[in-house]
């Protein structure tokens, strides 16, 4: 399991070069490129640039977040809820929300930390 971790991130991280320099390729040669003749008779829709991709998978994954978020807070309350006394259960429930909150208080602190940084760098 680990092999296959390791081997997907090493691609991963030997691919990042491939999809930077791709970026730049759709004004290499004009406007009528036989890069844009290729991608029109293939069907291919501009997309944007590598920005405007990237901000779309992280506004999609922080949705994600936010969703998993709720879930778990509201599976942690009905389990509290319904605990009926059960010191266990209440336990297991105050676990479930302490952790979530610690997991959202995370990703948002490295989300401010990325616009911060990105800001800073980018003018």
């Amino acid at each position: 399991m680990k092999m296959k971790l390791y081997t997907f991130l090493v691609i991963s991280i030997a691919s990042i070069p491939l999809f930077v320099s791709a970026g730049g390729l759709r004004n290499a040669f004009g406007a009528n490129s036989p890069l844009n003749t290729v991608a029109n008779q293939a069907g291919v829709q501009d997309v944007g640039d590598v920005q405007t991709v990237a901000g779309r998978i992280i506004n999609t994954a922080l949705t994600l977040v936010g969703i998993i978020f709720l879930l778990l807070m509201v599976y942690g309350g009905y389990m509290w809820m319904t605990a009926r006394g059960n010191e266990e259960q209440v336990t297991k429930a105050q676990k479930i929300i302490y952790g979530t909150v610690i997991g959202l208080v995370v990703v948002l602190s490295a989300y401010a930390i990325t616009v911060f940084v990105t800001r800073k760098l980018g003018g």
